[in-house]
């Protein structure tokens, strides 16, 4: 018996393993983690099955299993979860997936979310990250100040010109 992918601390053969065969998930976060594990342990048929009507309209299995065989999977991490229990019929599981592509580390930041379809859990999309706001911490660039890329000329005459 090996470790799940997913981290749960559990077998594969009890954990991810059953739900990639295609046993129901019986939470929305059992469903986040056997997506997961089908990455690592190339379970394609399951990433499409497990996937809502309308997310399967964008699924190409190969796109899928071109990131899947060329990263090498580190870890996935639950960072919350909100409803997706047995008697919900939706849930949000955020969650951070580590990968290594290309000899760089990366790291997958998402909160997604899940639904039910036909009694089934499925992956119904992800919630649009909100944008930071940034603050310029420099002094703002007067329009006849010296231009700061350095060519000599006015702000207003050089970069400051639109």
């Amino acid at each position: 018996m090996s470790d799940c992918p997913c981290g749960s601390g559990r077998s594969f053969e009890t954990c991810c393993e059953p739900i990639i065969a295609g046993a129901p998930a019986p939470t929305a976060e059992a469903l986040m983690r056997s997506r997961y594990s089908a990455y690592v342990k190339g379970g394609f048929e399951h990433l499409g099955k497990s996937l809502s009507a309308e997310q399967r309209k964008d699924y190409s299995p190969e796109q899928a299993q071109r990131w899947s065989k060329d990263s090498e999977w580190l870890g996935l991490k639950i960072l919350r979860t909100e409803k997706g229990g047995a008697d919900d019929q939706e849930g949000l599981v955020e969650f951070s997936a580590r990968f290594r592509s290309g000899g760089q580390e990366h790291e997958h930041l998402e909160t997604a979310l899940f639904s039910r379809e036909e009694g089934k859990w499925v992956y119904a999309g992800q919630v649009a990250p909100k944008g930071e706001t940034v603050r310029y911490e420099k002094p703002k660039v007067g329009r006849n100040d010296p231009c700061p890329c350095g060519s000599g000329k006015k702000y207003k005459k050089c970069c400051g010109a639109a």
